[in-house]
């Protein structure tokens, strides 16, 4: 199980992220592209990179997001980081898990269908300033529809 969650006001967003054990909400600035960076960084390991990050900027502190590929799973780590420039070793990890690509590929498109169906696109722009993210969820939809295809050939 994992939930991912996106409730945006102005300029800022908090991420609810949980499963089975724990939960954590780290919030971001608008500074950063941290909903496409997500996207991208699950659909990254969806198609077998072995890890990608993503950073969620705050002022000044932050967070990082670790997705390490681990056969058909996903370690997920997420740190929070004093500054961006900041090393891993410099950061306190405040949440982990380990899920299958799958289930974190859908909980990713399902946290932003949510924020899509809840907000609108609209409503989301004048809030976060930035587009909604569309280019990049579909994008993710049409490789994990493509995988699971591949996989049930």
């Amino acid at each position: 199980m994992l939930r991912l969650e996106w409730i945006v006001s102005t300029g800022w967003a908090d991420c609810l992220v949980a499963d089975q054990d724990a939960e954590v909400s780290i919030e971001t600035s608008y500074i950063s592209e941290a909903p496409e960076e997500l996207l991208i960084a699950v659909a990254r390991v969806l198609t077998s990179e072995s890890e990608a990050r993503v950073e969620f900027a705050g002022e000044p502190a932050g967070y990082r997001w670790i997705l390490h590929r681990d056969g058909e799973d996903v370690r997920i780590r997420i740190l929070q980081v004093p500054d961006r420039g900041s090393n891993d070793l410099a950061s306190t990890e405040i949440w982990r898990s380990r899920q299958p690509v799958d289930v974190l590929v859908r909980a990713a498109i399902r946290c932003f269908d949510n924020v899509a169906e809840t907000y609108g696109e609209s409503e989301y722009q004048r809030r976060w300033r930035h587009p909604f993210p569309r280019f990049q969820l579909e994008a993710l939809r049409t490789l994990w529809r493509a995988d699971r295809a591949a996989r049930t050939r």
